[in-house]
Parts: C-alpha cells; sequence; structure tokens
C-alpha cells in the first residue's frame, strides 16, 4: 500500500512540475539568467528590447507537440511582451507542410 501512494506522488510531481524549454531572466534591463537553448536571434533581441525599455521579470518558453508558447511574468508591460512576442522565431520546421494541388 506504501508502494501505491509513493507511485501517485511521484506521478503527480512529474505531471505538475513546470517544465518550460528556455527561461529568461531580467532585473533592470539586464539579463542575468538564461536556461536551455535560446535561439541567437531571439537572444539578441531580448536584449535589445531591454535595453532600450528597461523591464524586470521572467520570460518562459513551453513547447508541446503543435504549439510554441511564451509566458511572461506579471511585471512585464504589455508593450515589451508585444515586441518580445514579435522577435521571437514562430516559424518552425516541423510541420509537415504538403503542397495543395
Amino acid at each position: 500500500m506504501e508502494y501505491v501512494i509513493l507511485l501517485a506522488i511521484a506521478v503527480a510531481f512529474l505531471v505538475f512540475k513546470d517544465r518550460p524549454v528556455m527561461v529568461l531572466t531580467f532585473e533592470k534591463g539586464e539579463l542575468t539568467g538564461s536556461k536551455g537553448q535560446i535561439p541567437t536571434g531571439f537572444l539578441r533581441g531580448c536584449k535589445d528590447i531591454a535595453h532600450k525599455e528597461p523591464f524586470s521579470g521572467k520570460i518562459k518558453v513551453y513547447k508541446n507537440r503543435f504549439t510554441t508558447k511564451l509566458v511572461f511574468s506579471k511585471s512585464i508591460p504589455a508593450k515589451v511582451k508585444q515586441r518580445i512576442h514579435n522577435v521571437f522565431p514562430h516559424a518552425s520546421s516541423t510541420k509537415k507542410r504538403g503542397r495543395r494541388a
């Protein structure tokens, strides 16, 4: 009976654990931490945006089978969020696109 409870706790931990693909941490317009493989163009663009309009907060990138999602901390202004969305490389070669006749 103990093993079943431990197994249930382990499965719940794995399911609900926050696992972003990339994390960027900014403080007062400076990049203080990064995690994951960040495309150089996106990193450069985020640094430029932070330099021009200093902000503090985290940007997390999640990826599932079909989409890539950007999640921002509440301290990042809406104007900066939109600029970062514009810099993010949305197009990926994972989708299978065929020609239409």
